[in-house]
């Protein structure tokens, strides 16, 4: 996929549920500040798996301005959408435990 279709996709993206009914109101707050970071965070990862190749959550952490929590919430979104997959493998994680691999 290319690079201009990608972020036609992810500026058409769904709206992903952050936040349960039974949350506290600070999840909701979170939640909603969140929606204009999170299109920036699909594109920082996506252009990482371009540019590196399969990464693991914190391999593309270490690699972008991102921190290992915020790529860990975008990942699984970015997939629903089509923008990445896993592919099957897994790495080392910084704490040396073992983590899904992602590829664009």
């Amino acid at each position: 996929m290319n690079i201009k279709s990608a972020f036609d996709r992810i500026f058409q993206m769904p709206e992903f549920p952050r936040v349960r009914k039974t949350d506290p109101e600070t999840s909701f707050q979170a939640a909603e500040s969140i929606k204009p970071v999170a299109e920036r965070h699909f594109q920082v990862i996506l252009e990482c798996l371009q540019a590196h190749g399969a990464l693991g959550k914190d391999g593309i952490a270490s690699l972008t301005s991102l921190d290992g929590n915020q790529v860990a919430r975008r990942l699984n979104e970015m997939q629903k959408i089509g923008l990445i997959h896993l592919t099957g493998k897994t790495v080392k994680s910084n704490s040396g435990r073992s983590e899904r691999e992602w590829s664009a």
